[in-house]
Formats: structure tokens, C-alpha cells, sequence
């Protein structure tokens, strides 16, 4: 089973398109917001959520049961596909139904070998992925830059590091980040 969670108006052939919403005319109507999600443990194969998962979970507890919701419906290596906007462009700012951030930092709290290495550091990060029995590897994080700083990169006016620096200083660097997530489940016998 491949999910579309958060399908919208972009329905995809072969997908199981979920929405909150009837408008969209998704495959099945669902709030991902409220637990259980109706899909059984160990069913998908790849899950999508395009610009989806920034409206989830304002209140950290419904964050980190979306989070758990997807490790659970996942099967052993299945991905989970993420786009969302960079939180400091005007795309994220300018939405009020956005209520989280999404970033590298935030995604890697749900490894537990990165929990594991924060705990051997001494560091003060928050050992979710322990914590809550759910286990994904980040196998892809990708940056889209917006105009003018991907024509400058194109060009090789601008390195890829000083693209980078600007990213931290600046709003409007970075369009959107795009994360690939794998669920690390023992395989079923």
C-alpha cells in the first residue's frame, strides 16, 4: 500500500489518497490528527506527505502521535516521503494554517541512533525515537532554493556553502526541504 496523506487536490494513480477534507475527493477521508489511524500495523510500503506535515500537531503530544502513527502503519524499510517549506521563507510565514516547523533537527529526534549518540555526547536533545519506541533513518534530505539564489547556483556565481551560509542568515534562501525517512522495523518472520 502506498499512502498520499494530505492529497489535497494532487491525487496520484496507485496511491491511497487521504484527506481531511470530502472537498479534495480523496480515496478515504481522514484527520491525521486523531489516533488510530485506520490502517493496520506494517501495511505501507511508501508514504508521501506533500506540504502536509507543517499543518500537523501544534500541541507537541499530537506531533509525536503523528509521528508514532506513521512508524506504526509503516512496513520494515518502507519510506516516508516529506516536503515541507523552509521555515524561514515567506511560504511558511505567510500561511496561518502552518503550525510547525520542520527541519532536519526535528526529524532526526525520531533516530534512535541519533538518540543514542546525542545521550553518548552529553547533549540536552530529547531522546524521542527512544522514548516512544519508533525508529526512523533519514536516508535523504535535499534543499530547494528559491530565486535568485538557484540561478545563482546554476550559473556558479555562488558555491554551494556560500548558498548554505545565507540559508542561515537570511529569509528566502531555501523554498522548500524534501526528506526521505526510513522506518527501521525488524522484519517480520
Amino acid at each position: 500500500m502506498k499512502l498520499n496523506l494530505g492529497c489535497g487536490p494532487k491525487r496520484m494513480a496507485g496511491w491511497v489518497n487521504v484527506d481531511k477534507t470530502p472537498y479534495a475527493q480523496p480515496d478515504q477521508v481522514v484527520d491525521l490528527e486523531s489516533f488510530p489511524w485506520p490502517w493496520p500495523d506494517s501495511s505501507a510500503d511508501q508514504i508521501l506527505l506533500n506540504h502536509v506535515l507543517e499543518h500537523l500537531g501544534q500541541a507537541p503530544a499530537t506531533f509525536i502521535g503523528v509521528m508514532k502513527e506513521l512508524w506504526r502503519v509503516c512496513k520494515p524499510g518502507a519510506e516516508v516521503r516529506i516536503h515541507v517549506p523552509d521555515p524561514r521563507h515567506d511560504t511558511f510565514l505567510g500561511d496561518p494554517t502552518h503550525v510547525r516547523p520542520v527541519t532536519l533537527d526535528t526529524l532526526a529526534l525520531f533516530s534512535q541512533a541519533f538518540n543514542r549518540q546525542t545521550i553518548a555526547d552529553g547533549a540536552a536533545n530529547t531522546p524521542l525515537a527512544l522514548m516512544h519506541g519508533i525508529d526512523f533513518e533519514i536516508s535523504l534530505h535535499d534543499v530547494v532554493y528559491d530565486e535568485p539564489w538557484r540561478g545563482r547556483l546554476e550559473r556558479k556565481e555562488i558555491t554551494d556553502a556560500q548558498a548554505s551560509d545565507a540559508a542561515r542568515t537570511l529569509l528566502n534562501v531555501i523554498l522548500e526541504h524534501r526528506f526521505v525517512l526510513v522506518a527501521q522495523k525488524a522484519s517480520s518472520p
